[in-house]
């Protein structure tokens, strides 16, 4: 049996997806660009999927910038925001359990001269409103809270973050932008960042059954960013390049399936996570960190290190990770992990498994056999 329970990591492209790729890369392969036939088709993919997002955030079509996924939009919101007002200051807040496409942007502008403060989490890893409400100064510019963690499953109380910002831009005559990571939140959580005061929003097709290579960046019209990339002007003149049609076309369609199927979508992923929440804690040894976004999971397994486990499900055709996949090829302790402070035994015996709407609860059950199978035997072997 393979059981593909690293969904936060990646999504599986779904029929109807590679459909309409395939509709651009055979019949409607012009470049969006081009003022002939073929261009004008192309450039449809791109004004539809423009559409298919808005609609879903009740925003303005071009108010969506299409990037090449959750990272370039993270760096183009941090960097162009913040290039774009630093006539008015040089202070930015954002978290201390960022993804590391927000994290090290916010480095790269701290080295510039910018002035960086992160946020502390609790135990749970909300952060501190109170701290954020402290924080913002006159000399305060942007702020970045991400949606839901990617490894433990908070979500952030995004909503309010907003309201203590609007209060502040309000009292004091400032414009201080709100920039959301929305990469974990987007299709499986309804935000409408319009409504609720969020000026930009980051977004990411793979992680919703779309394609890798596709992303998006909700901008506020009344927003000023400046370009990273700069070229033949197109998306507004925000991201010049060719735009990718056929992975607009493809994270498009995906957006469309995911938001009209999505309270039965988050109901599935909840029965999942929470069955294996419920078997998993049973086990001695075995302790749950996770937050409430419906799709991911954190457990802790004592005397056990997550690279031998994770190998050991591996083996059993059982696919989890041991934390951000964007950090998985530089084996490091999880920041996130030490921002909860979790007892420092269990931040090397951690795994994140993560959930679509395609997982069964056969696939827990079976999961949670494996997992009472292995870990007496790994924790025999473990070295003290």
């Amino acid at each position: 049996m393979e059981v593909y329970f690293d969904n936060a990591a990646t999504t599986k492209i779904i029929p109807q997806v590679r459909e309409i790729m395939l509709e651009t890369m055979d019949v409607d392969y012009g470049n969006p660009s081009s003022v002939h036939l073929k261009g004008v088709d192309a450039e449809k993919y791109i004004k539809d999927s423009k559409k298919i997002i808005s609609r879903e955030l009740k925003c303005d079509p071009n108010e969506i910038v299409f990037t090449s996924g959750g990272t370039e939009a993270n760096n183009l919101a941090l960097t162009g925001i913040a290039n774009a007002y630093r006539r008015s200051g040089n202070h930015i807040i954002t978290t201390s359990i960022e993804h590391a496409s927000v994290y090290n942007p916010v480095i790269n502008l701290e080295e510039q001269g910018f002035r960086v403060t992160f946020l502390p989490v609790d135990s749970n890893g909300v952060i501190s409103l109170e701290k954020l409400r402290e924080e913002l100064c006159d000399e305060t510019i942007l702020v970045s809270v991400m949606a839901v963690n990617n490894e433990i499953g908070t979500i952030e109380p995004i909503e309010e973050v907003a309201k203590i910002i609007k209060e502040y831009n309000e009292q004091n005559g400032k414009d201080i932008i709100l920039h959301v990571d929305a990469v974990q939140a987007f299709g499986k959580m309804k935000i409408y960042p319009k409504r609720i005061g969020v000026n930009a929003m980051s977004m990411s097709g793979h992680k919703i059954h779309g394609p890798k290579g596709s992303g998006a960046l909700f901008v506020d019209s009344k927003v000023k960013i400046k370009p990273i990339l700069f070229g033949g002007g197109q998306e507004k003149g925000i991201r010049s390049g060719t735009e990718n049609t056929t992975a607009i076309a493809g994270m498009g369609k995906a957006v469309e399936l995911a938001y009209k199927n999505i309270d039965d979508n988050v109901g599935k992923m909840l029965s999942v996570k929470n069955a294996l929440i419920t078997g998993a804690t049973k086990i001695e040894g075995i302790t749950d960190n996770s937050g409430d976004a419906p799709h991911i999971s954190s457990l802790s397994f004592e005397g056990v290190r997550s690279e031998v486990l994770l190998h050991a499900l591996e083996d059993k055709g059982i696919y989890v990770s041991s934390g951000s996949a964007c950090s998985s090829n530089h084996p490091a302790i999880s920041g996130v992990l030490k921002a909860i402070e979790l007892d420092s035994s269990l931040l090397d015996s951690t795994l994140r498994f993560s959930f679509c709407e395609f997982n069964t609860l056969e696939e827990v059950e079976y999961t949670l056999e494996v997992l009472r199978e292995l870990l007496p035997t790994l924790r025999k072997f473990t070295r003290r």
